[in-house]
């Protein structure tokens, strides 16, 4: 059994940073990607960033070099910098274990159906 639980989601004014945590309980030894994703109002849910088994990261484009995704394998927690945010990254954020990107547009696959938190909301506006 797995558990994933987010947190760090709030309301930033643009340009503002936020950071992301997911904590991990249960199984937490993956064999693929652990990420974060997100869905918006009215949108798909898409990825953001992912992380490997050797800790390399992918990011779908808009986020990248605004958004650094990074674990801490002893404390079994995934954390989500955000810098720069704009009303586009408005969204229910979701961590998510054995779903990884398959391009750099968002687009992700499961094994099986993966392992999914709650979700965390993040909000940008002025």
């Amino acid at each position: 059994q797995v558990q994933l639980q987010e947190s760090g989601g709030d309301s930033v004014e643009p340009g503002g940073s936020l950071r992301l945590s997911c904590a991990a309980s249960g199984r937490t030894s993956f064999r693929y990607c652990m990420g974060w994703f997100r869905q918006g109002p009215g949108k798909e849910r898409e990825g953001v960033a992912v992380i490997d088994r050797k800790g390399n990261a992918k990011y779908k484009d808009s986020v990248e070099g605004r958004f650094t995704i990074s674990q801490d394998n002893a404390k079994n927690t995934l954390f989500l910098q955000m810098n720069n945010l704009g009303p586009d990254d408005s969204a229910m954020y979701y961590c998510a274990a054995e779903v990884c990107l398959t391009d750099t547009l968002g687009h992700y696959s499961a094994v099986g159906s993966g392992y999914w938190g709650q979700g965390t909301q993040v909000t940008v506006s002025s």
